[in-house]
């Protein structure tokens, strides 16, 4: 899993029919510090997540494990919406 906020929704009024119950949002990943990493993509959610909401992902294979989800070509899907993300200091 991996740590994204969502930045954005996707509208596609042609999809694969299994995806239509599952709204598409453009996630951002995060690196460690909260910074942006790498270039943001699209995410089936699971869970009603909003924009601006920290969020974590799954991609590939993992995306599909959920049995919502068996069977439906989405290659990101969100798992969990963030409540807080704590770093201890290494010190």
């Amino acid at each position: 899993m991996q740590v994204a906020r969502v930045i954005g929704t996707v509208t596609a009024t042609v999809k694969e029919s299994r995806l239509a119950a599952y709204p598409l949002l453009l996630v951002q990943f995060e690196d460690g510090s909260g910074e942006p990493a790498g270039t943001p993509i699209v995410a089936a959610d699971m869970l009603g997540a909003g924009v601006g909401q920290k969020v974590l992902v799954t991609t590939g294979s993992a995306s599909r494990v959920p049995p919502a989800l068996q069977g439906i070509p989405a290659d990101a899907a969100i798992v969990g919406i963030i409540d807080t993300v704590t770093v201890e200091d290494p010190d």
